[in-house]
C-alpha cells in the first residue's frame, strides 16, 4: 500500500478492495467488470483508476489484501481446543453464507492460478502466509509439549489447509456442511494422533 495516502484515501482504497472481493466472490473474476466494482464501492471511474491502474492490478491487490485479512483475523491455534473452535467457526461461517462463494481466497486461486506467473506467485504467497501461521502455532504446541516430537508441523499444516480448502469447495458445491465438517474432523484427528 502507498504510505502517501491520507486516512481518507486508505479508507477509499480499502472500500474498493472489499467491494471487489465481494463482487468477484458472487460473479467470478471473468464476469466482473470495472463498472461493477465502481458501483459496488460507490466510487467514480477516476477514483478507481487513481488507486488501481487496471483490473489485473486491482485483482492482484485483492489477493494480497485477502491473504493479509486471513492472517489478521486468525486466532491463536495453540491448543487442540483452539483448533476445534477454529473448525467450528469455519463451518458456522460457511453455513451462514449458505455455502455460496466458497473460500474467498480459494475461489480466487481456483480462477486465477493459471492466469499468469505473477498472479500465481501472489496466490502462492497468500497460501504460504496461511501455512506459516499454521506451522508456527503447531511448532509452539510441540514446544509446549502438547504434541510429540515426531509431529511434523509442515505436514500437519499442509493437511489441515488442504482439508479446509477441499471441504469448503465440496460444501459449496453440495450446499451442505458435512463434507467440510468431515474433512476438518479427519485433519484434526490426525493432529490429535500426535498428542503427547
Amino acid at each position: 500500500m502507498d504510505d502517501r495516502l491520507t486516512a481518507k484515501g486508505r479508507a477509499t482504497r480499502a472500500r474498493i478492495l472489499a467491494a471487489t472481493a465481494d463482487v468477484v466472490r458472487r460473479k467470478g473474476v471473468g464476469n466482473t467488470q470495472l463498472d461493477d466494482i465502481r458501483r459496488a464501492a460507490g466510487v467514480s471511474g477516476s477514483q478507481l483508476t487513481h488507486y488501481f491502474r487496471d483490473k489485473r492490478t486491482l485483482i492482484d491487490d485483492v489477493i494480497a489484501w485477502q491473504a493479509e485479512a486471513v492472517a489478521d483475523r486468525a486466532q491463536a491455534l495453540d491448543s487442540f481446543a483452539a483448533w476445534h473452535d477454529w473448525a467450528d467457526q469455519l463451518v458456522a461461517r460457511q453455513t451462514a453464507r449458505k455455502f455460496q462463494g466458497g473460500c474467498d481466497f480459494g475461489s480466487l486461486a481456483g480462477q486465477l492460478a493459471e492466469s499468469s506467473p505473477a498472479t500465481r506467485a501472489h496466490l502462492a504467497d497468500g497460501y504460504d502466509s496461511w501455512l506459516d501461521r499454521f506451522r508456527r502455532d503447531l511448532r509452539g504446541m510441540r514446544e509446549e509439549g502438547l504434541l510429540r516430537d515426531d509431529a511434523d508441523p509442515e505436514a500437519l499444516a499442509n493437511s489441515i489447509l488442504a482439508a479446509m480448502q477441499g471441504g469448503v469447495l465440496l460444501a459449496q458445491t453440495l450446499r451442505r456442511p458435512e463434507p467440510l465438517r468431515d474433512s476438518l474432523d479427519a485433519a484434526l484427528a490426525r493432529l490429535e494422533s500426535y498428542a503427547r
